[in-house]
């Protein structure tokens, strides 16, 4: 337990140092609060509850002033804040009993500490569902994250810090996370992910000169990839959920891929290429309305007026079909063997088993998604378990393939051959993380 402890500890102070060099520095807490707080979440997250395992969300916010910077427009879904009728001191067994009313993906527990550092549960917070679904890449926009920052307790011994959001720290199994690799949008995995996404770009640039001359395909080229790499984001996400473990082989050869349920999904694709021109022509009629509205007109065309409804219409119908699809193929990741798709991301089939064999004497983990020379820690492959050789092994014989493997516990890992080298990321950047811009001024 001493081991455990120091590392709550460690996590403590990298909050407080990321706190005391950002711009909220005067609303920093105590650090022995912050060591309390977490070392109570830690040891939170070991217990059960009628059976199941502990999992909630506290927000560390101050009830004599819980909302300082309200926004000048309010929307209808922003969270708001539930007291109630007496304070309850906060330990191990307060949490874990009021976990069961409090989902962490529609709610969170409003934490704070008195003048004497002691900590206690003062409320409920509200909405939670839109911050959620903004970092799942499920809606465009989510309500800000109030108070000062997050907890989320996500599994055993697993503690996740957010501040906006942005994911600070994790602390898992006795191993303190504070960086994330963007690999799908940064480095070789982003150019293999961008290369598959040819015939897309493609197909877009071509609707655009037909339907929208006007619109220059360098100004969507950039939307065109996010969306490309946001769905598969969405796939890993929905996957790592089942705690299952789940593999996906992307590869143009299948031979080499014995694929028990064989199939061909071509759904989310033609999901994703409907998103992107019902995305065009919503921003197209918009436009027009405010060019026609800055040059004096003080109506809209009854014609004008349609379009942008029709298009916006069919954005909204089209987004729930990517999120029906992605839901579709994560579900057969529950199936032992891997998920394939070509490298058109059209779904080949599932309960996929891997043939090759040959192995690379060793492979390299990279610190960075660039995965420069400095970076890469050599490593026997052997060491790993079935599920990793496979894919390594398939990766290795077959360039330009990319694997990814999740494990039961949610850790993914990305792997694939670059040059003469098999290279492996892990701490994937998977959710839509943004930096704060609360935070600039930090230091480490």
């Amino acid at each position: 337990m001493i081991e455990e402890k120091s590392k709550t500890t460690d996590l403590a102070a990298h909050i407080h140092a990321k706190l005391k060099h950002s711009r909220l520095a005067l609303a920093t807490p105590p650090l022995i609060v912050l060591e309390e707080l977490f070392e109570c979440l830690f040891y939170t997250s070991m217990r059960t509850e009628e059976g199941e395992l502990t999992k909630v969300a506290v927000t560390l916010i101050d009830p004599a002033n819980p909302d300082p910077n309200p926004p000048r427009q309010i929307v209808s879904e922003r969270w708001s804040c539930v007291e109630f009728a007496q304070h309850i001191p906060l330990d191990i067994r307060s949490l874990t009993k009021l976990s069961k009313a409090a989902d962490p993906s529609g709610t969170s527990l409003a934490v704070y500490y008195d003048q004497d550092g002691k900590l206690f549960i003062w409320g409920m917070i509200d909405q939670a569902m839109h911050y959620q679904s903004f970092l799942n890449y499920e809606s465009e926009s989510g309500s800000e994250q109030p108070g000062l920052f997050q907890v989320f307790i996500d599994d055993i011994a697993t503690l996740k810090v957010m501040f906006d959001y942005e994911l600070l720290a994790t602390l898992k199994q006795n191993v303190l996370v504070t960086r994330y690799l963007d690999v799908f949008t940064i480095g070789p995995v982003s150019k293999i992910i961008r290369k598959n996404a040819g015939a897309i770009r493609a197909e877009i640039k071509a609707f655009l000169f037909a339907s929208h001359p006007g619109e220059d395909f360098a100004d969507w080229e950039e939307f065109v990839d996010s969306i490309w790499t946001q769905t598969l984001s969405r796939l890993l996400l929905k996957i790592q959920n089942y705690h299952h473990g789940g593999a996906v082989l992307i590869s143009e050869d299948s031979s080499a891929v014995d694929i028990k349920y064989a199939l061909n999904y071509k759904r989310l694709l033609l999901a994703i290429s409907g998103y992107l021109k019902q995305t065009i022509n919503s921003y197209v009629t918009e436009h027009m309305i405010d060019q026609r509205l800055a040059s004096g007109k003080q109506t809209v065309t009854r014609s004008l007026y349609q379009q942008e409804t029709l298009a916006l219409l069919a954005k909204t119908e089209v987004a729930n079909e990517i999120k029906g699809s992605v839901s579709f193929i994560a579900s057969q990741s529950c199936v032992d063997g891997v998920v394939l798709f070509g490298q058109d991301m059209v779904a080949r089939g599932f309960g996929g088993v891997i043939r090759s064999k040959k192995m690379p004497g060793k492979i390299y983990i990279s610190s960075t998604a660039t995965a420069t020379p400095k970076s890469l820690i050599p490593i026997d492959p052997k060491h790993f378990g079935t599920r990793h050789r496979s894919m390594i092994a398939h990766c290795w014989s077959h360039p330009g393939s990319l694997g990814i493997v999740i494990s039961q516990d949610g850790d993914i890992r990305v792997f694939s051959r670059i040059e003469d080298k098999l290279i492996m990321w892990e701490n994937i950047k998977t959710q839509q993380y943004q930096k704060s811009g609360k935070l600039k001024a930090t230091r480490n």
